[in-house]
């Protein structure tokens, strides 16, 4: 019987000392300057791409280790040096994750290496999904995608939003609606490759935080896409689209259970995000616990003041307890084991709460000075304020976790 550990192995703690190198170096300079201009930060992503940090290869490398703790351990550092920046590298894999899931040996091998380009021409891609109408009720999504079977064309028409990469992405990935009956089980995932008419970007967001990624809505007017670019292909659609009709003629109570199959497919990806959170209240906190034991008040330390002693006692147990969580939800993913307690929701939302939280406080105990954009706690506490709403608001973590652990359709 192995002996239980959480000790990282080596080759984990070089991965994550290399990482926090580039993001204490590289990332962190950076940041204030990409937070102002709000745009896309070109030169570090192009710097990324140069180490072998933006790359399929390097995040296929973290998505197979056997514990599940590369993709945890890669987000917690690089959003630890920038959330904005962080999610600019890192958000081209959303689209490639979705083409990885759905998507066909050849469209996988045709389309992910023009996501990430090579490192002297980057390339961007973006997932998209949400609509104006529609974020955690994907029921509501109204883009269409309709068949044209004189030329093997799909033709989409519709309005995504909250885009990451929306519309300066190289490749689009758009989720759109087949059978409109069959409600989320009538959805299905398109390729829009380069420069394809009729899709353009519209809104581009100015946001709150994470104001280093680009965030815009993406317009599609009769946008015309090969047949092979719907992702598994129609046989395979088709042959889905048939079950799903067949199960939705059962009663209310295998539908009920269809759509719980269906929610706990997501539970894997969101220990991601709240490895985010977790580097992002830890870069709080340090900034914090370092301006405590130097601000002196009174004569002394402000650290040894219990009021600020305890605080930062708080914060730190409250980033180890959330970064458990994750690394259990993703070690759970890795190797298979069922979330019968919804554990990728109970790790993001703890995560994202303790975020918002931890990063309220480093502010507080900063003064005035935290209320300042000389000190970086106050971007990351704007920068926080996303983890609890994106990848499912908190709101909807506590709906699954409660739906999974009491077994009814609670609303």
């Amino acid at each position: 019987m192995s002996e239980f550990t959480l000790d990282l192995n080596d080759d984990q703690r070089q991965l994550r000392d290399w990482l926090h190198g580039f993001a204490a170096d590289v990332v962190r300079p950076a940041a204030a300057e990409w937070d102002e201009r709000e745009e896309t930060p070109w030169p570090v992503i192009q710097e990324a791409a140069k180490l072998g940090i933006y790359s399929l290869d390097f995040y296929a490398q973290q998505y197979f280790d056997p514990t599940g703790l590369g993709i945890p351990m890669v987000m917690e550092e690089l959003f630890w040096g920038d959330a904005g920046i962080a999610l600019s590298i890192v958000g081209t894999g959303l689209a490639a994750v979705g083409v990885l899931a759905n998507g066909t040996d050849e469209q996988i091998g045709t389309w992910v290496p023009q996501m990430y380009g090579d490192p002297d021409d980057v390339k961007l891609a973006a997932f998209c999904s949400s609509e104006p109408d529609a974020g955690s009720d994907v029921a509501a999504m109204r883009t269409r995608a309709v068949y044209d079977e004189a030329t093997d064309e799909w033709v989409l028409n519709g309005t995504k939003t909250w885009v990451t990469n929306g519309g300066i992405a190289n490749v689009h990935v758009v989720v759109a609606v087949v059978d409109p009956e069959l409600g989320p089980k009538g959805h299905a995932s398109f390729i829009v490759p380069p420069g394809t008419p009729g899709l353009r970007q519209g809104q581009k967001f100015k946001k709150h935080g994470i104001r280093a990624s680009h965030t815009a809505e993406v317009v599609l007017e009769d946008v015309r896409v090969p047949g092979h670019c719907l992702l598994g292909g129609k046989e395979k659609l088709d042959e889905r689209l048939a079950r799903a009709r067949e199960r939705a003629a059962e009663r209310a109570g295998g539908g009920e259970r269809v759509k719980n199959a269906a929610m706990a497919t997501f539970e894997a990806s969101r220990p991601a995000v709240g490895a985010m959170a977790v580097g992002t209240a830890r870069a709080a906190y340090e900034v914090a616990l370092d301006y405590a034991r130097t601000r002196s008040q009174f004569g002394r330390p402000i650290i040894d003041n219990q009021g600020i002693a305890f605080q930062l006692a708080d914060m730190r147990t409250g980033i180890d307890a959330a970064r458990l969580l994750v690394w259990r939800a993703s070690w759970m993913a890795a190797t298979s084991k069922p979330f019968t307690a919804a554990e990728g929701s109970m790790s993001k939302l703890y995560a994202s709460e303790t975020a918002k939280r931890v990063t309220a406080q480093a502010v507080q105990i900063l003064g005035g000075n935290g209320f300042t954009r000389e000190y970086p706690v106050e971007r990351m506490h704007r920068d926080a304020a996303i983890y609890t709403i994106f990848e499912g608001t908190s709101e909807i973590q506590r709906l699954v976790i409660a739906r999974t652990l009491s077994g009814v359709p609670i609303r």
